[in-house]
């Protein structure tokens, strides 16, 4: 019976094809000397915070360590970052400071740092992750053009500080692993593509690439049917919206 995509059984059979890896968290590869070849798993937490402690659970049970990154308040609960933290992932901040404060550097720089200490009362955050809204003019990561995020203890932001990495990177934005729907959450020539899940567990098997870098998001990876439609009828409407925006830009 065929595997239905986008989905928890899915991702059992990419975190089966990972074992000839070694997977890594993103602060594990920013830290270390790191063999090839090597997969870099990543998850930006932008809704459905059960999708993250299933899909977290899940990577436990084969041994892989990777890193969640949570956005404040919309995605923050404690109790759920621990438990997800309690299985050995990275916990991060996903920031969203220059849509916050429409643009102002100033204002996003200390909101920034407002947020990252509610965090680091609870987890041990030296990684961060830009949150790219489609709907806003402002590129988080151009905060980083005016600061130093050394200076706040962080050791690695998840765009900026790959832009120098021999990585490839693959993302399932707009639930494709294509680049069809990304806007800000890209890496440029480092992007490849894939049709789908099946075809990246294909590529992992066949260990095309020794230099992977993975992005998810939780929320698309449904652990039951009623789980399955409202992401997929979510990614619907999303995707509808960055074809407008793709039209008038």
């Amino acid at each position: 019976m065929k595997t239905v995509d986008f989905t928890l059984e899915m991702y059992s059979q990419i975190c089966q094809a990972l074992k000839p890896y070694h997977v890594l968290a993103v602060v594990d590869f920013l830290s270390m000397k790191i063999e090839k070849p090597f997969t870099i798993i990543r998850h930006d937490v932008d809704r459905c915070i059960s999708n993250a402690l299933a899909m977290a659970k899940l990577e436990s049970k084969y041994g892989i360590i990777s890193t969640y990154y949570f956005r404040y308040p919309y995605t923050y609960n404690k109790e759920v970052m621990s438990e997800i933290n309690s299985l050995g992932h990275e916990i991060g901040y996903h920031y969203e400071v220059l849509d916050k404060t429409k643009g102002r550097y100033q204002k996003a720089i200390e909101l920034f740092k407002e947020e990252l200490e509610i965090f680091r009362k609870d987890f041990q955050v030296v990684t961060i992750c830009m949150h790219g809204n489609p709907l806003t003019k402002w590129d988080g990561r151009t905060l980083w053009d005016k600061y130093d995020m050394q200076k706040l203890g962080i050791i690695g932001e998840t765009y900026v500080s790959f832009r120098d990495k021999n990585v490839k990177y693959l993302t399932d934005t707009g639930r494709t692993w294509n680049n069809a729907f990304q806007f800000k959450d890209t890496l440029g020539k480092k992007q490849i593509n894939v049709k789908n899940s099946k075809e990246l567990v294909n590529l992992l098997k066949a260990k095309k690439y020794h230099n992977l870098y993975i992005l998810t998001h939780p929320e698309r990876w449904a652990f039951n049917s009623l789980n399955y439609i409202r992401g997929y009828s979510r990614d619907f409407v999303f995707k509808t919206g960055k074809r407008v925006i793709g039209m008038i830009k």
